[in-house]
């Protein structure tokens, strides 16, 4: 069975990130042939259309990451009710220039953590719908809107709670039967 590599957004720099500690829980979930590369963001310049004939080296690089990639998995925080500036930087660059979306027919999935009782709902659809426009087909449910609690989530991914571990692995099984729908492996 061939590795399915999966390119991991995760949309807070913050060194504590609980986003990224849910990206890496959720990644020990999943089966062996998954991979999970976490893609770096944080340096990358605005977008700004002046350079799509010359694309910046840290742009293509993440554009070329993008596109070896067989499937996505975004985490969001939650920031002002929508996601944050440096991940739409990221999806506008990895996006551009016009024609060479390298996020087109991919499958994809919405996670995120928020001290918030909501979780990250609302960022959340608003990213569902950038991505429904640079065509990724994204996973519909289950939808995981996780208020952080201390002791939740170690910086490791580890689960300290029982249910919690249950309902994410039950994400990761529904997001491992969609990828493997979409991608044919």
């Amino acid at each position: 069975m061939s590795k399915i590599r999966v390119a991991v957004l995760v949309g807070s720099l913050r060194q504590g990130s609980f986003n990224r500690h849910l990206a890496l829980a959720v990644a020990r979930l999943a089966p062996p042939d998954f991979t999970f590369e976490h893609l770096r963001i944080d340096n990358l310049p605005l977008y700004n259309q002046d350079f799509d004939g010359a694309y910046p080296d840290e742009c293509k690089r993440l554009k070329q990451e993008v596109e070896a990639a067989d499937a996505l998995l975004f985490v969001t925080p939650e920031y002002n009710r929508s996601i944050p500036g440096v991940l739409k930087n990221a999806i506008d660059i990895a996006s551009r220039p016009w024609g060479s979306n390298s996020f087109a027919r991919k499958p994809g999935a919405v996670i995120g953590i928020s001290v918030g009782a909501t979780g990250t709902a609302l960022a959340q659809q608003d990213l569902r719908n950038v991505l429904a426009y640079l065509d990724v087909a994204t996973l519909g449910q289950p939808e995981v809107f996780i208020q952080h609690k201390e002791g939740l989530l170690d910086p490791e991914g580890k689960i300290g709670s029982e249910g919690t571990q249950k309902f994410l692995q039950g994400f990761m099984d529904q997001y491992v039967a969609w990828v493997r729908l979409i991608t044919g492996k």
